[in-house]
């Protein structure tokens, strides 16, 4: 009987252990004839995070209303259009960032005959954040931020190799708990495998990336137009082959502020200061 419940007891560990290590991944539907529509990403996978992927063709716009207590990111990845925010249009290409901040709504258009595809990532705010919003600069929280990806400022960190570029696409101290950057390289080549217990981690595949992620004992391919969740506190790594190319979003989401700590890991280039 001691025998049987031992095995038993092993089973379950080893189940575990299996369904802990796995890497959650989606994959967005970009085909060019997609007809409008939202579906959500990832669900649940995060607490206070909600992820949608949003594909809007040419024949339509989007109104956006901004709900009190949260925050709104929104992603631009594939297809052309505008934004039109706070009274003032924004081209929109692949590989844009754009936060309406203290603007009440947005309306997305698409250029004719195109599919817009984005991430909306909508961040619930705890009454610390609130808070915490107070003590940011009001540029960062008043004006709309919008950003194309290459734009942005780089920097470099010890588990990438120079051949890495990486860039901030949105710095903390705009949205309470969040950062978001790019990675890109081409193979062979490596992010070097390490852990960070204080923050949620998303990776969004961009165009023509393809590589494989790994965590713990788990892997997974990584191709472009994909969001995955790395599971939280794993060890873990992307590598990419000769010739293939990696590049992909990280979204930190950080379980308190002093997690934020983590982000003087990142160097920013001197030419950019």
């Amino acid at each position: 009987m001691k025998r049987i419940l031992f095995s038993l007891l092993l089973l379950g560990s080893l189940l575990l252990t299996s369904c802990g290590s796995e890497i959650p991944i989606e994959y967005l539907d970009v085909s060019p004839d997609k007809n409008t529509y939202t579906k959500t990403i990832l669900e649940n996978e995060i607490k206070c995070i909600h992820v949608e992927h949003i594909a809007l063709t040419g024949e339509h716009h989007l109104e956006d209303q901004s709900q009190n207590g949260f925050k709104y990111i929104y992603l631009f990845v594939k297809g052309n259009g505008t934004v039109n925010a706070a009274n003032k249009d924004y081209d929109i290409v692949p590989e844009t960032i754009l936060l309406p901040n203290a603007a009440p709504s947005i309306t997305v258009h698409t250029t004719v005959k195109d599919t817009l595809h984005y991430l909306k990532i909508s961040s619930q705010l705890t009454d610390q954040d609130l808070k915490d919003l107070e003590e940011f600069p009001a540029e960062n929280t008043q004006q709309v931020y919008y950003a194309k990806f290459t734009d942005c400022k780089s920097y470099t960190e010890p588990i990438k190799s120079p051949n890495t570029v990486s860039r901030t696409i949105l710095p903390n101290q705009y949205i309470p708990r969040i950062a978001m950057g790019t990675v890109q390289t081409t193979g062979p080549d490596q992010v070097g495998a390490h852990e960070h217990p204080m923050l949620e981690q998303l990776f969004l595949g961009l165009s023509d990336n393809n590589c494989t992620v790994y965590a713990d004992d788990a892997q997974v391919d990584f191709p472009e137009y994909s969001v995955l969740h790395i599971p939280l506190g794993s060890s873990h790594s992307v590598s990419v082959e000769q010739d293939e190319l990696m590049y992909y979003v990280w979204m930190d989401f950080f379980r308190d502020k002093k997690g934020e700590e983590w982000l003087k890991t990142h160097n920013q280039d001197e030419d950019e200061e």
